[in-house]
């Protein structure tokens, strides 16, 4: 039985990714933004072995948070799923770059780290300047979490970290008309969370339904990598051990 949190797991695929990892007998601990939506998923998954309460477009929140997991000791896995599409600039980089990056930095180094990423990052600009945060789109920021996993594969080499695609799916985010499957949207993260097969015991890599795919050039780049990651570091004064 395996120790795995889930940022975002209140609906959509972090909701779905909790339940089958619930089925298939491992611990897992939720996330939900309030403490209302806390309460709602408590009476919907029964089996969670808690329910962590932080809202990540708060940094205070998201390091509050990074101290709720630690307190349940090191886990085994963890999958930031989190993000939001339909936002401001500063939001999309604070939910889905800087508390992915912030909470990897605060809690115990897990065995597997899984970063949803997207598609989308494909058409992503390879930002790491300040100055070009105001412009910063949903593409981009997902560019930058698939750099975050391949950045931090080479930087912690007994950690496995991996960026998943899940598709267009019909979740609150992607909406009704998304033509991919929601179950196999789930399944990827899930596999790399708990299996122990060859072919999910792989670090570094960008996944579509459990298959390795090409990445954006830019982020496998050391340097784009270095440059990230002191982006994150200066914007939120949290560095890597």
């Amino acid at each position: 039985m395996a120790k795995i949190f889930i940022t975002g797991s209140s609906d959509g695929l972090g909701k779905l990714a909790a339940e089958k990892l619930i089925q298939l007998g491992h611990s897992v601990f939720l996330h939900a933004r309030n403490t209302e939506k806390k309460e709602v998923l408590a009476g919907q998954i029964t089996e969670a072995a808690d329910i962590l309460v932080g809202d990540l477009s708060k940094m205070e929140e998201v390091k509050n948070l990074a101290d709720q997991v630690n307190a349940h000791g090191k886990m085994d896995a963890i999958i930031h799923n989190a993000g939001v599409y339909s936002a401001d600039s500063a939001t999309l980089f604070q939910v889905n770059v800087l508390a992915p990056y912030s909470l990897t930095a605060l809690m115990e180094l897990p065995k597997r780290l899984i970063y949803l990423s997207s598609g989308m990052h494909l058409g992503g600009r390879p930002i790491y300047r300040k100055e070009d945060l105001p412009s910063i789109n949903y593409s981009d920021t997902k560019l930058m979490v698939s750099t975050l996993a391949a950045a931090l594969a080479k930087r912690y080499p007994n950690t496995l970290s991996n960026s998943v695609d899940p598709g267009w799916v019909p979740t609150k985010m992607g909406g009704k008309n998304a033509t991919d499957d929601l179950q196999k949207g789930m399944e990827t993260q899930v596999w790399l969370a708990e299996c122990q097969e060859k072919e999910a015991m792989t670090s570094g890599h960008y996944f579509f339904h459990k298959r390795i795919k090409p990445f954006h050039e830019a982020v496998n780049d050391p340097i784009y990598q270095e440059r990230l990651l002191g982006l994150c570091e200066s914007v939120t004064g949290i560095k890597f051990k």
